[in-house]
C-alpha cells in the first residue's frame, strides 16, 4: 500500500479551532450574542405590532405616527442585522463574505455600541455613588418608557458589543492580521497628514464642547435641555468627548508613523471614528423628525456638534483607510 505516515502536527491542524471553526468558547459566545438580542427585537416587535409593554400611561409611544412606527421598524432590522453579523463571524462560510460586505456594518456597529459599552456602565457607577437623577427631577418630566426598559435593553447592548468585539478580533487576525501586525512604519504622505490635522482639530473641538456640556455648562444647549443637565446627561456628553478625541488622537498617529505597535493607534482611529460618524449620524436623523418627548428640538449649536462628530468620524476613517492601503501585501 502506498500509503503516507500523518505527522502529528497535521492531526493537531485538523482540531485547532479557528474562526471558521469555532472552538467552545466562540460557540458559547455566539449563543451569548445572539441571547442578547432578543430583548430589543422583542420589544420592537411588540411595538409595531401595537403593544403597550413598557410603556406608561401619558406617554407620546402610546399613540405612535408614522415617524415612531418607521423608527421602530427601522431599530428592528438593524439589530436583526445582528444575529446575521454573528452568524458571519462563526460560521464556515462568513470567511468568503466579501471586505466591504462585512466592515461596513462592523464599523457601524462598533460605532453604535462604543458608547453604549462605556456609558451605561457609567451610568450606573455615578448612580451608585449617589449622583444620579435627582428623584424630584424624575418625577417632574413626562413619563416616555417604565425604568425597567432601559436596564433591559442597554444591558442587552452591553453584552452585544462585548460578545461581538469577542468574536470579531480573532476573525480579523486571521482574515487581516497582516495590517496591524509591526509598528506604524513610514509617514503618510502629505495631503493624508493635512486630513489627519483637521481630523484631530475638529476633534479636538467637538470634544472641548462636549467637556463643556459634560461639565454642566449651559450655552447652546436651549433652555430645556439645560435644565436637564443631570450626572446621567453629564456621563453621555463625556463619553462622546472621549470618543471625538480617540478619533484625532487615532488619525494623527496613524499619519505620522513612527516605532509604536500598530494596533494601538488603529484600535484608536477605529473605534473613534465609528462612535463619531455613527453617533453624529444617527443624531442628525433624529433631529430631522418629531420630538418625542414633546420638547423642544436640538439647538443650532447641538446641530453642529452632531456635524462636527461626522466631519471628525469621516477625516478619521480617510486617514485609516489611507493607512490600512499602505499595509496592503505586495
Amino acid at each position: 500500500m502506498n500509503t503516507r505516515e500523518r505527522h502529528p502536527s497535521d492531526l493537531t491542524d485538523v482540531k485547532r479551532p479557528s474562526p471558521s471553526r469555532p472552538g467552545t468558547g466562540r460557540r458559547i459566545l455566539r449563543a451569548v450574542a445572539l441571547a442578547a438580542t432578543v430583548p430589543y427585537l422583542g420589544l420592537k416587535t411588540v411595538w409595531v405590532c401595537g403593544s403597550h409593554l413598557g410603556i406608561p400611561e401619558g406617554s407620546v409611544l402610546r399613540e405612535p405616527g408614522p415617524f415612531l412606527i418607521a423608527a421602530n421598524s427601522v431599530t428592528l432590522v438593524m439589530d436583526a442585522c445582528v444575529i446575521l453579523l454573528v452568524l458571519v463571524l462563526t460560521k464556515p462560510w462568513g470567511i468568503r463574505v466579501p471586505g466591504p460586505l462585512l466592515t461596513v456594518p462592523v464599523f457601524v456597529a462598533s460605532g453604535l455600541l462604543t458608547p453604549i459599552l462605556l456609558g451605561f456602565p457609567g451610568q450606573l457607577l455615578v448612580r451608585t455613588l449617589g449622583f444620579g437623577t435627582e428623584p424630584a427631577a424624575g418625577a417632574a418630566r413626562e413619563p416616555f418608557l417604565d425604568p425597567w426598559v432601559f436596564h433591559v435593553v442597554y444591558t442587552g447592548f452591553t453584552v452585544q458589543g462585548l460578545a461581538l468585539a469577542a468574536l470579531f478580533v480573532p476573525y480579523a487576525r486571521k482574515r487581516w492580521g497582516r495590517a496591524w501586525r509591526g509598528v506604524t512604519g513610514e509617514r503618510l504622505p502629505s495631503s493624508t497628514g493635512v486630513v489627519a490635522a483637521a481630523a484631530a482639530a475638529v476633534g479636538l473641538t467637538v470634544a472641548g464642547v462636549l467637556a463643556y456640556w459634560a461639565c454642566g455648562g449651559p450655552a447652546g444647549l436651549g433652555a430645556e435641555r439645560a435644565a436637564a443637565y443631570c450626572a446621567d446627561t453629564a456621563v453621555v456628553s463625556a463619553v462622546h468627548a472621549v470618543c471625538a478625541l480617540a478619533a484625532g488622537a487615532g488619525a494623527l498617529l496613524l499619519a505620522r508613523g513612527g516605532t509604536l505597535r500598530a494596533r494601538w493607534p488603529l484600535a484608536l482611529a477605529w473605534i473613534g471614528a465609528a462612535a463619531t460618524l455613527s453617533w453624529g449620524a444617527w443624531m442628525m436623523i433624529a433631529s430631522l423628525g418629531p420630538q418625542l418627548d414633546g420638547g423642544e428640538g436640538p439647538t443650532a449649536p447641538t446641530l453642529l456638534i452632531y456635524a462636527g462628530q461626522m466631519i471628525t468620524g469621516l477625516l478619521t476613517g480617510t486617514v485609516l483607510i489611507r493607512f490600512l492601503t499602505t499595509r496592503r501585501p505586495g
